[in-house]
């Protein structure tokens, strides 16, 4: 038996490890949306300089504008089939894996349930927590859901949080889209059709450089310089590409 102060130790031991080890069930939630946000405004960024290196390389060899928004059209539609195929692909096969660890380690705890306790402790102790506090935090959390604590810890996984295929396949395709929208949009207007163009990729190069590094904790003015640059640097290539092809004739 613990006297009083050794009681106080403990406890003091625990809420200062749950402190910064948060336990709460919506944390993984939140982390899980912030990510799509994020995947959401790289395939805006995505979609914004694929279509406007497309749109900018027509413009400047014809200035047909049905051939400029045939081009336009056709490079989103692409585009965005392509993401939403390589999203379901790879997040299918991240699900597929996370499906078979969470059977291996359900069999796991029915068979051996005194061993991933042993294992849950030590995994805990790894964490900086002592042997006698390791022992209960890992009692109580074995107590109320043996497997999710094990995901958790051990594995990094929250089972009512796994990937959907579906919904990221979904998702990288409506970003992509609202992306290419904007020079598509841009290119209709006839005068200057090409400064608009650029002005419009511009501006969303800087917004989606903003909320890329605003959700990544990144300095904005590095992240919106930095896609800036690279777009300028992407349209002027596909525009001197343009050039060239409308002036050789080739084709």
């Amino acid at each position: 038996m613990m006297d009083e102060a050794e009681v106080l130790k403990t406890g003091n031991a625990t809420a200062d490890w749950a402190g910064t080890h948060d336990f709460e069930p919506h944390t993984g939630a939140i982390g899980s949306r912030l990510n799509w946000l994020r995947a959401g405004v790289l395939g805006a960024n995505d979609g914004l300089l694929s279509t406007a290196g497309l749109v900018i390389g027509v413009a400047a060899a014809s200035p047909s504008e049905s051939a400029i928004l045939i081009a336009g059209i056709a490079g989103l539609a692409a585009g965005a089939s392509a993401m939403a195929l390589g999203e379901y692909v790879s997040v299918s096969t991240q699900r597929d894996t996370e499906e078979a660890l969470i059977a291996k380690e359900t069999i796991e705890l029915r068979e051996q349930p005194e061993e991933e306790f042993a294992e849950l402790v030590q995994l805990y102790r790894q964490k900086g927590l002592s042997t006698e506090t390791a022992q209960q935090v890992a009692h109580e959390l074995t107590e109320n859901d043996p497997l999710k604590a094990h995901l958790e810890v051990e594995l990094g996984i929250d089972q009512e949080e796994l990937t959907n295929p579906i919904a990221a396949a979904v998702s990288s395709a409506i970003s992509f889209s609202l992306g290419g929208l904007v020079p598509i949009a841009a290119s209709l207007i006839a005068w200057h059709r090409m400064l608009w163009i650029v002005l419009a990729v511009a501006a969303g190069l800087v917004i989606t450089g903003y909320v890329s590094a605003h959700l990544g904790g990144a300095g904005r003015r590095t992240a919106m310089t930095r896609l800036l640059v690279g777009g300028a640097v992407a349209m002027a290539v596909t525009y001197l590409i343009g050039r060239l092809v409308g002036t050789t004739g080739i084709g």
